[in-house]
């Protein structure tokens, strides 16, 4: 007996073992880290933003996607790597801005509401390009907002709030953590006295040899980053040209004073100094590569998210279309690379937008030729939104931001008048003069806060329901006008803030980092994930 008990304590040993075996290898093979990371985040872009771009790649007779069969690149790398979902909550709340969610994403820890790099508890913490550059990879940082807005802001800052702007350009700088910032703000890196001294005015102008960029600073101090950045060996860019011209592994483009146009203006060609987020990630892509090591890129298209909180469909297919075409281009770059880790997610969604059926011109009976209907006419109860609608979306010529600013011109607000002349000329979709004078109305702020920087205002744009959920003062003018657009849309729109919808996640690469991404997830867990993936650790 005493024999038999050995014999089987043996087998079970060696059973163990050898089960043991394939686990070990396993958790090898995930720690071994990949070469380069390329994080790519849609600002505000949930499941229905893309679906919307997919519903116009493959339905629209207008789509740019028709000779790719109205493929994306983002059903390439879907097709390719794993699809999950994640939550993206702050620890102290439900729904996130985009500054938690990006520390988060960064650092794979949770941190609070409208912190920038830090814990819950306020605690600078470390983020995945800060670990990147200690192991001697090479660091960027796109966007088509700012580069010290709330997004780009949290892989190389540690501050209390997403607001102060100009901390975070000095802490990006001189940090010295970033080798290639490629976004507009450029207000946030000219001294004060741009604002007020001649001589100052025309050193900077001369530097940036761009007109199209309004001189202005939002400083308080006389601290010139630009000359700061250039002693740190940085090559400086301002438009289009500069940044093709540009050499080496250390790039600073700054190409607007705040954010850089919107999709529209650049579908246009509105501003054409300005590089698209396209050129901008390829320029990236060409200088961050230069390092043996590897490296490490965040690009994000951020006015997704602004498109959403505006509730302007056109602009926001746009958006989707611009953020895509730099999906395209890390795509071409990658296809070939077994280094190469591309994670494409979202901070959040906004706006809550989706198409919808609705009692608004229900379609008449029509003949279909199947059996079924061979005595009786096809009558849908409702109306279902008609394909043409993408077209339709897509051809709008101005955002709802810009049609205001035509509307107004140089006044403090638009009449009704105007309103109505510029949406009309700006949409394909029209309203009527009543519907103007509807979008111009304000009522008493039942939320009233005196010196909060968006509820100051003893008036406020009249909302009819769900009033608590347009928050952004005379901004909300611009979601009326959606509001007053989407019954002719199909398309409902749930607020002018964020909601807490799990967003996509798009993993591509080598598959022993791929397919953790594969799940329902939160985006710490989806920081974590990434700093396993490129450093190891």
């Amino acid at each position: 007996m005493k024999r038999l008990l050995i014999f089987i304590a043996i087998s079970y040993g060696l059973l163990l073992t050898a089960c043991s075996q394939p686990l070990v290898k396993q958790d090898r093979q995930v720690r071994q880290p990949v070469k380069n990371l390329i994080l790519m985040i849609g600002d505000g872009m949930g499941p229905q933003q893309l679906g919307l771009l997919r519903e116009y790649a493959r339905r629209a007779q207008s789509s740019r996607y028709l000779a790719q069969n109205g493929k994306t690149a983002f059903d390439r790398f879907a097709e390719q790597g794993l699809v999950g979902l994640s939550s993206n909550g702050p620890a102290d709340a439900l729904v996130v801005d985009s500054a938690c969610s990006a520390s988060q994403l960064a650092s794979g820890i949770s941190s609070n509401s409208e912190m920038i790099g830090l814990d819950q508890w306020g605690n600078p913490v470390e983020t995945i390009l800060e670990k990147a550059k200690q192991q001697g990879k090479a660091t960027g940082l796109v966007s088509d907002t700012r580069i010290t807005h709330a997004t780009p802001a949290a892989f190389a800052s540690h501050q209390r709030h997403r607001s102060l702007e100009n901390a975070i350009a000095d802490e990006m700088l001189s940090g010295n953590q970033v080798d290639v910032m490629l976004s507009g703000g450029l207000r946030h890196w000219l001294p004060q006295s741009v604002n007020t001294m001649a001589e100052t005015r025309a050193a900077i102008a001369r530097l940036i040899d761009e007109p199209a960029i309004e001189l202005v600073s939002a400083r308080r101090d006389q601290h010139n980053l630009l000359e700061q950045a250039r002693r740190q060996g940085y090559a400086l860019a301002f438009n289009r040209r500069q940044l093709q011209q540009a050499k080496g592994g250390k790039i600073v483009g700054l190409f607007a004073s705040s954010a850089m146009q919107d999709a529209l203006d650049d579908h246009h060609r509105r501003n054409p100094h300005q590089p698209s987020l396209a050129e901008m990630t390829k320029k990236a892509l060409e200088g961050l590569e230069q390092n043996p090591n590897g490296f490490f890129l965040m690009v994000e298209g951020g006015q997704i998210d602004w498109a959403g909180h505006n509730n302007d469909a056109g602009e926001l297919l746009h958006e989707m279309i611009r953020f895509e075409q730099a999906v395209a281009a890390v795509f071409a770059w990658a296809k070939h690379r077994q280094d190469t880790l591309v994670i494409i997610t979202a901070d959040h969604e906004t706006g809550g937008f989706g198409f919808s059926y609705s009692r608004y011109r229900v379609p008449e009976a029509k003949p279909l030729p199947g059996a079924a209907f061979a005595e009786h006419l096809y009558q849908p109860n409702f109306n279902f939104a008609d394909p043409v609608v993408l077209d339709r979306l897509y051809a709008q010529k101005k955002s709802f931001y810009q049609i205001w600013r035509q509307a107004k011109g140089e006044r403090a607000a638009p009449d009704a008048d105007s309103l109505l002349a510029a949406i009309n000329a700006n949409s394909a979709y029209k309203i009527d003069k009543l519907a103007a004078g509807r979008i111009l109305e304000k009522e008493a702020n039942a939320y009233y806060r005196p010196g909060h920087r968006y509820l100051k205002a003893k008036q406020f744009p009249k909302v009819d329901d769900f009033e608590e959920f347009y928050v952004y003062g005379d901004g909300v003018h611009l979601d009326l006008i959606g509001r007053a657009l989407a019954k002719q849309q199909n398309i409902v729109w749930a607020t002018g803030t964020h909601t807490h919808t799990p967003v996509p996640v798009i993993a591509w690469g080598p598959e022993r980092h791929v397919r953790r991404f594969s799940t329902l997830s939160h985006h710490t867990e989806i920081g974590l994930w990434m700093m396993e993936a490129l450093t190891s650790q």
